[in-house]
């Protein structure tokens, strides 16, 4: 088992303060995670959020749907979208009364590559979480924010 002071070579001022690095060396160390894993797939942690979204929305979806719904709020979601459109991986629908509003949607190859990725689990670093542990974790930091 892991042991912040020992990875980082640290002492802290108070168990608040270890908490807190903690939190932020363990969210790098779960995104360089997701990076090398979807590296694989030629898209990015984010590009996979947006992909996500879409197949939970079962619809095409106005684009601050998908901004609303983001976990990484980036200013940069149209960019990402837009790569995601010249991969094929989802579509772009115009809005028949309103020309100025966008639809997007995930089309069959955006959710072939969701299969694909959903039969490989890349958070095999859960197990080391009980399911009880994995509520109070999810418990705490809903409380912290």
């Amino acid at each position: 088992m892991g042991d912040i002071s020992k990875d980082i070579n640290s002492r802290f001022e108070n168990n608040k303060i270890k908490a807190l690095v903690n939190i932020k060396y363990t969210a790098n160390w779960i995104n360089s995670l997701e990076n090398e894993f979807f590296r694989t797939y030629e898209i990015s942690p984010q590009q996979y959020n947006i992909l996500r979204i879409l197949r939970g929305a079962n619809k095409p979806v106005k684009v601050h749907v998908i901004k609303d719904r983001m976990i990484d709020r980036a200013p940069n979601t149209t960019r990402l979208m837009d790569k995601l459109c010249e991969k094929k991986l989802i579509d772009r629908v115009r809005c028949v009364q309103d020309r100025r509003v966008v639809f997007i949607g995930i089309n069959l190859k955006g959710l072939n590559l969701l299969k694909s990725i959903d039969l490989i689990s890349n958070l095999n670093f859960l197990d080391n979480l009980s399911e009880e542990e994995a509520i109070d974790l999810s418990r705490l930091l809903d409380k912290l924010r």
